[in-house]
């Protein structure tokens, strides 16, 4: 056991702490304020204050740990050992130039995104914000890489201590924005997309779509047999976040209560996980989002604990209060629209910490690290480019035995139109991740 002393062993401390040494590192710990017993004990010790103590692992603490509330940051951001890091520390007995504790909490909590900033237009908070693309490390999982570096500080000292073994994990996730392209979108909606193709004379779509209506081919958005393929090929356990809402501007699935729908629901539930996909306006909207969360329940007839947010739309800390309220435990939001990489400078997961209310939540956060939309939408990159981001990120994550969470949606599966060759990248991706 690891005997940490602080002088005060505050909401922030337990947290953070738990998390590097239960969590990343993998050993038992124990807090304590208490500077004699500290002094006496004769087994592993970290000093996480400005204290001397003799035969210890010293960290000079910054003071974000031991404060409450919301204020601004000056981070002062610097290079050591090829790696970004902030919150320096200037004491000659500290073994490491800054506080990775401090730094990994204003990460993980996105302290950042508590404070003022400039939402994009889908009033989200965009990478180009972020502290960790003004600096450039958001593809880097920087608190794994801190909690190695922490490990091997102990190693060093104490040769004899044993951790838990880590392993890297590999989870694929799909949503399910729009179940067919052409199928089951009901009379109204279907006439009306023909009239609009016909006003642009798109007379290849207004065919498309009646090869798939009179059953000639099938609807190209239907890749959920090649999903299932790669998942016995590879022995995958993915994640399918539905979306449940009511049609408007940003929400376009088919309707809840078709059978056809619902059927597709509940074999997605046989070979993998289901949760709901809140839709643009539950983003902020209880009523809308329990009302969802109760329909895919009904659907499935079992209780719901997953989701992922329709848009990516996080909002602190609103959004995961009204996950936490309607008895949501995981969440698979956590990672950008507009850039790959780590948002929250992690790819384990982690509970969600109110910094509100100062307390630490049940609500587990799954970060991903890559959406195929991101690549293809929003950076405007070719499958080759892709591909070779997609590895690097790999590569990350490998190096620190973590879980890389993929994002996918069965649309880009498709193989046609601008998601050609798409699909040949996804497998590429996969058999990277289990090679």
């Amino acid at each position: 056991m690891i005997l940490i002393y602080t002088q005060r062993i505050t909401k922030r401390v337990s947290y953070i702490f738990k998390l590097y040494f239960e969590h990343l590192i993998g050993i038992p710990y124990e807090l304590t304020s208490n500077g004699e017993a500290f002094d006496a004990y004769e087994g592993p010790k970290l000093n996480y204050s400005t204290r001397q103590f003799k035969d210890s692992v010293q960290f000079h603490p910054a003071e974000l740990l031991f404060k409450t509330g919301i204020e601004g940051q000056e981070l002062n951001v610097f290079t050591h050992n090829g790696l970004k890091a902030f919150y320096p520390v200037h004491q000659q007995k500290a073994v490491l130039p800054f506080d990775p504790f401090a730094a990994a909490f204003y990460l993980v909590t996105r302290y950042e995104e508590y404070l003022p900033y400039r939402k994009d237009k889908f009033g989200r908070f965009d990478a180009f914000e972020s502290i960790s693309v003004k600096y450039d490390f958001l593809q880097k999982p920087l608190v794994n890489i801190w909690s190695q570096q922490i490990k091997q500080l102990f190693l060093e000292k104490y040769p004899d201590l044993k951790f838990k073994k880590r392993y890297f994990r590999f989870i694929p996730t799909y949503d399910i924005d729009s179940a067919y392209a052409y199928r089951c979108k009901g009379t109204v909606r279907t006439v009306a997309a023909t009239i609009r193709d016909m006003l642009k004379f798109d007379f290849y779509e207004i065919y498309e779509r009646a090869k798939v209506i009179f059953g000639r081919q099938p609807d190209p958005f239907d890749t959920y047999d090649f999903q299932l393929a790669l998942q016995k090929e590879f022995s995958l356990h993915p994640v399918y976040f539905v979306l449940m809402a009511d049609y408007g501007q940003f929400d376009k699935n088919l309707p809840v209560g078709n059978t056809h729908f619902q059927h597709l629901i509940k074999s997605l539930a046989d070979y993998g996980d289901v949760g709901v996909h809140p839709s643009f306006e539950a983003n902020t909207s209880f009523q809308r989002l329990s009302a969802e969360v109760s329909r895919l329940s009904s659907i499935l007839n079992r209780e719901i604990t997953r989701s992922r947010q329709h848009f990516l739309r996080v909002n602190f800390p609103i959004t995961y209060r009204n996950l936490i309220q309607a008895d949501i435990t995981n969440d698979y939001t956590m990672g950008y629209a507009s850039l790959p990489g780590f948002r929250a400078g992690i790819c384990d997961t982690y509970n969600f910490y109110d910094l509100d209310l100062e307390t630490e939540t049940m609500l587990r956060i799954h970060p991903f690290a890559v959406m195929d939309g991101t690549l293809r939408d929003y950076m405007l990159k070719e499958i080759p480019d892709s591909l070779q981001i997609i590895k690097q990120l790999i590569d990350e994550v490998k190096a620190v035995n973590g879980t890389f969470i993929s994002l996918w949606h069965n649309e880009s599966l498709c193989n046609q139109k601008r998601w050609e060759g798409w699909q040949a990248l996804y497998v590429d991706l996969i058999r990277y991740a289990m090679g």
